[in-house]
């Protein structure tokens, strides 16, 4: 299909003085992007599709815009439709309007449609500018189609993977800070106050806290902040996201002595996480790779361990896009980004990587810290180890 529009962006992705992307990759994403929206949207025989959710957003814009303002709302301060005529277009309300056109559209292609803050015509007006009333939705709107974007957005694009590949590493730098600075006598929320604030002065967005001390990280799989006095253990599970993308990381601290049968558990489940990624292959089911883990609890002698939580799976615009489950049915691609967490009663490994072309490239790689040595078939698949003080 020819190119609709050849100017979609006017800027490069320059962070810190860094050339993360530059202005022709950054178009090449976009057009990409654009013309899979519009040819999903003519073999739908679909007018136009209205795109609201922040992850289609960041997704659709190339990660260039934020409509977030409630850190925890599904959707933002405006909208975009994307029609099957090629055109683009972004809603919003007057009081938005000026920062939106300055801060986050001001370089993009889209033109503004804006109204009353107290007159929202977005879905009318977005049928009028489609040319017919059948308009796909990333929200429930009435009389629209469900619009499910996840499977133009599972494969990243090079211009993608380099954002990630930022925020992956400044979100590992932001953990190991975090937990070299972490002493006995510390709360759990203190734990979170001090990771989130290492996050939030990169200009990252923290979305996950599961931040656990002593005997709380062995009795609950998803243990949230409540409070607790640190003693001597330690978890630092988090999520963070910019650009709409998503990295999942876990890391722990121990003081004094890092007893047998923990150490063990961490070492099994760096095996099992070894098992995952050497299975993470285009073309494999969730099925399958959730068979794997099964069998590798087995192989370490911990047999129905994958009932106790989900094992991870993948990753990218969503914390979890899809986790592995016996009946999966979704397929591994090339170029998508993944989180496997496998976890033994007090143990665990947890990353974020992208597959690209049958190899593993770990994007939230701490070596700082001690790395615990997993290997499948002679390919090594490190995993982080505890971190004794």
């Amino acid at each position: 299909m020819s190119a609709i529009v050849s100017k979609r962006i006017e800027k490069s992705l320059v962070i810190n003085g860094e050339t993360l992307v530059t202005e022709a990759a950054w178009n090449d994403e976009l057009e990409t992007k654009h013309n899979a929206l519009v040819e999903w949207l003519r073999s739908e025989d679909l007018a136009g599709v209205l795109i609201r959710r922040n992850e289609n957003v960041a997704w659709v814009s190339g990660g260039a815009v934020e409509l977030r303002v409630l850190t925890p709302g599904e959707t933002g301060v405006g909208s975009i439709l994307v029609t099957a005529a090629g055109k683009r277009y972004y809603f919003t309300t007057e009081n938005e309007a000026p920062r939106l056109g300055d801060e986050e559209f001001g370089d993009l292609d889209f033109e503004p449609v804006i109204f009353p803050w107290y007159a929202d015509d977005t879905l009318e007006t977005a049928q009028k500018l489609a040319g017919g009333p059948l308009l796909a939705s990333d929200t429930i709107q009435p009389g629209t189609t469900p619009a499910h974007l996840y499977p133009l957005r599972r494969a990243l694009s090079e211009s993608e993977i380099a954002r990630y590949r930022w925020l992956g590493r400044q979100t590992a730098q932001a953990t190991v800070e975090s937990l070299e600075s972490v002493e006995p006598g510390m709360t759990e929320y203190d734990l979170e106050a001090m990771t989130a604030a290492n996050l939030l002065q990169r200009g990252i967005l923290p979305s996950v806290y599961l931040y656990a001390v002593d005997d709380r990280i062995y009795k609950y799989k998803h243990a949230v902040a409540r409070g607790n006095r640190l003693k001597n253990y330690a978890m630092l599970n988090l999520c963070s996201r910019k650009w709409g993308l998503v990295v999942s990381i876990t890391r722990f601290v121990h003081f004094g002595a890092l007893g047998a049968e923990l150490a063990s558990r961490f070492k099994s489940a760096a095996q099992v996480n070894a098992a995952l990624l050497h299975a993470t292959r285009a073309g494999a089911t969730s099925a399958r790779l959730f068979s794997v883990a099964q069998k590798a609890y087995g192989a370490e002698g911990y047999p129905g361990e994958e009932r106790f939580h989900h094992q991870g799976g993948s990753t990218g615009y969503g914390e979890r896009e899809w986790v592995a489950t016996p009946a999966g049915t979704q397929t591994v691609v090339n170029n998508q980004a993944f989180a496997w967490n496998p976890s033994i009663r007090g143990g665990k490994a947890e990353d974020t990587v992208v597959l690209r072309d049958g190899k593993i490239e770990w994007l939230t790689a701490t070596p700082t810290l001690p790395v615990i040595e997993a290997s499948i078939d002679g390919e090594a698949y490190p995993a982080a180890g505890v971190l004794v003080k």
